[in-house]
């Protein structure tokens, strides 16, 4: 088991962090998806073909190394495709595409993963007839911003597929959703009799997708957490800075416990992803379980140690509660991996 990155891992970590710093700070956050961010962030970077194979232009790395980019994603609040890209990648690395993922990894193509999520069913499943897909997704993640939608698809012999579907082409109708998170949003995507190209089988990748977000949310948690520290040791009330007061202190140390927990929870998660299958179910629901509702307290308390400004439309605390609480649910809500747990442990 590896919990703690090693040197390449944290080269990576540095280097995504010092762009997205310097390219899409907070402030223009709010401006949300620029294209020429995420150009370069695979330019210069190369992190949309991070866990893409070699064979198709990618760097063919591991979840592990994924989930270090979406970490530090996470923590800028990267608006965009970013996240939506990475979830098709994994499914296409279990039904590989070589058009597809080479323009994946080139920084060419965006993609979305129409999943099914939790318990409820979430998206949906597309109707294919011949190379004919019709039906309505609900939600899908970057779907206005996209280029590529891959989805499922259930068969004239009722067996399901892996489909690609170009957002652009004819047959396609994209209604942008109103989204808690205004920093990515969503969108409902009605096919009817859309040009589809069968990939392969529909593969089982909804732990891997579980690992991806929860690094994500360990960004989110790291970021927001860091600027109530900083804050609180330049806000004074009463004649004191706040981070001098018991309850304060009290509050950033239930934080922090909650993110070393986390930390530790994703780490493991990545590295049964790359290295044992067999615990990766265990691992995913796990992390779901514990990171997803961890992540939102953490964001909560970030926005209520704020006080009054925190409250304010200016203010970036809500940004991260926002993330926090969209992340929480897009792949079912807490209680479904806690249940899928209890379940897997036979409890």
């Amino acid at each position: 088991m590896k919990l703690v990155l090693d040197e390449e891992q944290r080269q990576l970590r540095e280097a995504v962090r010092a762009f997205l710093r310097a390219a899409s700070p907070l402030p223009k956050v709010r401006d949300g998806y620029d294209p020429q961010v995420y150009a370069r962030l695979n330019g210069e970077l190369g992190l949309s073909g991070l866990i893409v194979a070699e064979e198709y232009g990618g760097a063919g790395a591991g979840l592990a190394e994924l989930a270090v980019a979406l970490e530090e994603t996470g923590a800028a609040l990267l608006p965009g495709p970013f996240l939506a890209t990475a979830f098709a990648a994994i499914a296409l690395a279990a039904t590989p595409d070589k058009e597809l993922l080479g323009g994946i990894a080139e920084g060419r193509v965006t993609a979305t993963l129409a999943f099914r999520a939790g318990a409820s069913g979430g998206q949906g499943v597309l109707d294919l007839d011949g190379a004919a897909a019709c039906g309505t997704l609900e939600r899908v993640l970057s779907g206005m911003e996209a280029d590529v939608l891959v989805a499922p698809a259930r068969l004239p012999d009722g067996g399901t597929a892996l489909v690609a579907v170009d957002l652009a082409g004819p047959g396609v109708a994209r209604t942008p959703l109103e989204s808690l998170d205004l920093t990515r949003g969503q969108a409902r995507v009605a096919l009817d009799g859309a040009p589809a190209r069968v990939l392969g089988p529909a593969p089982e990748v909804g732990d891997r997708l579980c690992v991806a977000l929860a690094a994500e949310q360990l960004g989110v948690m790291r970021a927001a957490l860091e600027a109530i520290v900083a804050y609180a040791k330049i806000r004074v009330a009463f004649g004191r800075y706040i981070g001098s007061y018991q309850g304060v202190k009290h509050k950033l140390a239930d934080m922090w416990c909650k993110l070393e927990q986390a930390e530790s929870i994703v780490r493991y998660a990545a590295w049964a992803a790359d290295e044992s299958p067999d615990e990766l179910p265990e691992a995913a629901a796990l992390a779901q379980a514990y990171v997803g509702r961890a992540c939102f307290e953490v964001a909560r308390d970030h926005l209520l140690l704020h006080g009054g400004v925190g409250y304010t439309w200016e203010h970036d605390a809500h940004l991260y509660y926002k993330r926090a609480k969209a992340d929480e649910v897009l792949l079912g809500p807490p209680r479904v991996h806690r249940t899928r747990l209890a379940d897997l442990l036979e409890l």
